[in-house]
């Protein structure tokens, strides 16, 4: 079991940071990539305070589970993303945006109440289906061939991500 987890975290760090991408173009710098990278990290640092805030003070199970999963999930990718970033020599933020931050702070407001569990699945909602239009831009218009593997390779991880949003919302509403 855990080999498999280790060929699987290979295979996803390989993929994240595009070591299949042999051409010459894979090594440009990533000038029109670089406010990928850098929203990215920052939704990346977004995700995992979320995820410890539902882990913490969720009144659901599916919204712990999920925010666990958010944290691990999340961890990984941008351990990833800080790697590429590194490379090609972009500067990250320390922290989630002040956007970010300001809607964490009105979900934290709501710690306590049964209106907790809603408000977070609402805006994990949210800021996952934002995130995926901001990968889908990026593989579709990124200048960075390893950057765009990046984006590609996290797509199905925050699409998962979503459903299992999705799913707990519908669970959440039923009780």
């Amino acid at each position: 079991m855990i080999a498999v987890r280790r060929i699987a975290a290979a295979t996803m760090l390989a993929a994240l940071a595009g070591i299949s991408a042999p051409s010459a173009y894979a090594a440009a710098p990533a000038t029109d990539d670089a406010p990928f990278l850098k929203a990215i990290h920052q939704g990346n640092l977004a995700e995992i305070a979320a995820g410890l805030s539902a882990r913490k003070n969720a009144t659901a199970a599916c919204v712990k589970t999920v925010g666990a999963i958010l944290v691990r999930d999340h961890r990984k990718l941008d351990v990833d993303v800080k790697a590429l970033a590194s490379k090609l020599h972009v500067t990250l933020s320390p922290s989630p945006s002040a956007a970010q931050e300001k809607t964490m702070t009105a979900v934290q407001s709501q710690v306590g109440s049964s209106a907790y569990n809603t408000a977070w699945l609402t805006t994990e909602a949210t800021s996952h289906e934002e995130t995926l239009a901001l990968i889908d831009r990026e593989t579709a218009t990124g200048g960075n061939a390893e950057v765009k593997a990046a984006a590609r390779a996290a797509r199905p991880v925050v699409a998962k991500h979503l459903e299992l949003i999705r799913a707990c919302e519908a669970r959440v509403k039923r009780s």
